[in-house]
């Protein structure tokens, strides 16, 4: 049980607890319940970009030109700045659920209200506030998911749930394929029946809601424990009763100190004195992938329509087809951003979709383009570029102090967004309404360069984050505080360190620290050299670039996953003694591999026999270092 040994300093193991965790109900009821606000967004975005043709023809009941369309993403995208920002500070305040709660009403309230659009100024003035709850759920959502999914799939899941927008994109182009339909609803009235679609969505995703907890990682760091640790026993309880199976101990402990609210200004002070190039790189991904997506995605319609004669009834099937590219960008990359790493895979998908967004930019003024290949090219760099912009949210949400992180996600993306997401659609809209190709072939190049500086912004200064603790990635302030003071630090290593009854313990404990240095070391050598550092693979040697002031805090709790990895050695090596050579599916059956985390359980079986732990008999057959591993034969159930 966690104490405190002061009223204003914590030691809790909290944060651990929730990372040793296998994946369970509760973590697909958190998928569902908050990763619902991406397929709002998407519902949104794609429902304007649908119906924006037939809102500019003659007896729609409202009078708008292309260049309104563009102006109306914009002041949809400067709500959701706004909304962020403003709401973004309350969530670190008043806590997640609560904001994730509000700003899902003010999102209802005002897409019902776009309904009865009758001119232009109402029509920005809704889409305005509609923008307000959107922008406010991102804070709110991003800081609760991360802080409640296990670290080993944090990246995956992130990018799936940012995905998710892409079902909302498609929903909303299948709505308006059928409310476009002139011989089913008049041309006043089927659009408007769009906007309320995401009215009905919106309140089934209330109800969920009601079910998802409070983050206890924020409880922790308003002193509210009691609630913090009911809330994760009670999961901890759920997860046993599904599983059948004990929990691993926790990891680490961290000791926290209390401290008021902090402002913006607070962060920014932080940011730039103690993480400078964390800013720029969570800047240049979030501009980046703003830019790109609100410029093509408002205008793609009107794009569609005025350069390649597609009829505006017609367009939603080609906003379908989009939306399924976009969203199996990440569905189907997003496990790679936990196995090959966050680098590789960041700056890849950003350089990719830049490359092909060139192509199609070359080719559009070239006259070369058909409307099938126009939509090939299109669906293959948005393919790359759905998991790049994904990750930027996830980027940000990792990278800085719990205490601020609600602050951060707000902050980057407000100002990210207010750069690329408003002159985007602004700038796009206006080439369009020209009729002239080159300025729109102009507007695809911009765009690639916003996503190349994102791109080669990550290869130099980005973190490589997968399958590391929140709190690993960017120490607490409230516990580098404690630990500063040092009546504090016997009770911080004590926490660390998990009460040892017996010399043998003793003994096992300080034999398991001896092998995570070695092994700390040995990568460490490995990946200090150049380009290794972008290298392939999970980072273990943890490198935080622009943590300026803090070394021999940037892996404090570095030894956590090594830990995590050791146990697992522990496990592998005591089943393959136990029973025999055995090929690897009948290995990770016997150990629960698949619970270990993407890809988690082939790691660490091949570092068990890099250290001799097990050995390779044959194929995909494993047994024991000893003589028996070598002379059993395998049998065919194994």
């Amino acid at each position: 049980m966690n104490t405190a040994s002061a009223p204003e300093v914590l030691r809790t193991d909290i944060p651990a607890r929730l990372d040793r965790l296998p994946w369970s109900r509760f973590h697909r009821r958190i998928v569902i319940g908050l990763g619902a606000v991406w397929v709002l967004d998407g519902l949104e975005v794609t429902i304007v970009g649908a119906v924006a043709s037939r809102l500019t023809e003659p007896g729609s009941g409202i009078t708008l030109n292309s260049a309104d369309i563009g102006t109306a993403a914009a002041v949809y995208v400067a709500g959701a700045c706004i909304g962020a920002l403003f709401f973004g500070q309350l969530t670190d305040r008043i806590g997640r659920k609560k904001l994730f709660m509000i700003t899902l009403v003010v999102y209802l309230v005002a897409t019902v209200l776009t309904a009865f659009a009758f001119a232009p100024w109402y029509f920005f003035l809704c889409r305005f506030f509609t923008g307000v709850g959107i922008g406010g759920e991102y804070s709110a959502i991003n800081s609760a998911i991360d802080e409640l999914i296990p670290s080993r799939v944090r990246g995956q899941v992130d990018l799936a749930i940012n995905g998710s927008y892409w079902v909302g994109s498609g929903l909303g182009a299948l709505a308006a394929l059928l409310l476009l339909d002139q011989s089913l609803f008049a041309s006043d009235i089927g659009w408007r029946f769009a906007f309320g679609l995401g009215a009905v969505l919106g309140i089934g995703i209330l109800l969920v809601r009601r079910h998802v907890p409070e983050s206890p990682r924020w409880l922790l760091l308003h002193g509210r424990v009691r609630d913090a640790e009911r809330i994760v026993e009670q999961v901890e309880d759920e997860v046993r009763a599904e599983t059948g199976a004990g929990l691993p101990p926790p990891a680490y402990a961290i000791t926290i100190r209390m401290r008021g609210n902090m402002r913006y200004r607070d962060l920014v002070a932080l940011a730039f004195r103690r993480y400078p190039n964390r800013v720029l790189l969570g800047l240049a991904l979030f501009i980046g992938q703003a830019f790109l997506y609100n410029a093509v995605v408002f205008d793609l319609g009107t794009l569609l329509s005025g350069f390649f004669g597609v009829s505006s009834s017609s367009v939603p099937l080609y906003m379908v087809l989009f939306a399924a590219s976009n969203f199996f960008g990440p569905l189907l990359l997003g496990r790679l951003f936990d196995n090959v790493g966050r680098i590789p895979m960041i700056s890849g998908t950003y350089l990719g979709s830049a490359v092909l967004v060139v192509v199609l930019g070359v080719l559009l003024r070239n006259g070369s383009l058909t409307t099938g290949t126009f939509m090939v090219l299109l669906l293959a760099a948005f393919f790359l570029a759905s998991a790049g912009a994904s990750s930027a949210y996830l980027t940000v949400s990792e990278i800085f102090p719990m205490e601020v992180r609600g602050l951060a996600i707000a902050l980057f993306y407000a100002v990210g967004t207010a750069v690329g997401g408003i002159t985007g659609p602004l700038l796009f809209g206006n080439f369009i309404h020209s009729g002239n190709v080159n300025l729109v072939a102009l507007g695809f190049f911009v765009g690639a360069a916003a996503m190349a500086i994102g791109g080669i912004a990550e290869l130099f200064l980005g973190v490589r984050a997968e399958g590391q603790s929140l709190e690993n990635i960017a120490t607490p302030l409230t516990a580098e505080e404690a630990e500063a003071d040092p009546h504090e630090q016997g009770a911080i290593l004590a926490a660390r360190e998990p009460a040892r009854t017996t010399d043998q313990e003793h003994q096992a404990a300080r034999e398991r620290n001896l092998r995570i240095v070695r092994r700390a070391a040995e990568r460490a050598e490995h990946e200090r050299h150049g380009a290794r550092r972008v290298r392939p693979g999970p980072g273990s040697a943890f490198y935080s670039p622009g943590q300026i002031g803090s070394a021999g805090t940037t892996s404090r709790w570095s030894a956590a996953s090594d830990e995590a990895l050791d146990r697992e050695l522990e496990v592998i090596g005591r089943a393959v003694d136990r029973h025999g050579p055995m090929r690897r599916g009948a290995l990770a059956g016997y150990v629960d591999g698949r619970r270990w985390g993407p890809l988690r359980f082939q790691r660490a079986l091949r570092q068990a026999v890099a250290e001799g732990r097990v050995q390779r008999i044959s194929g995909d057959a494993y047994g024991s270092r000893g003589p028996a591993g070598t002379s059993e034969t395998i049998s065919s159930d194994r």
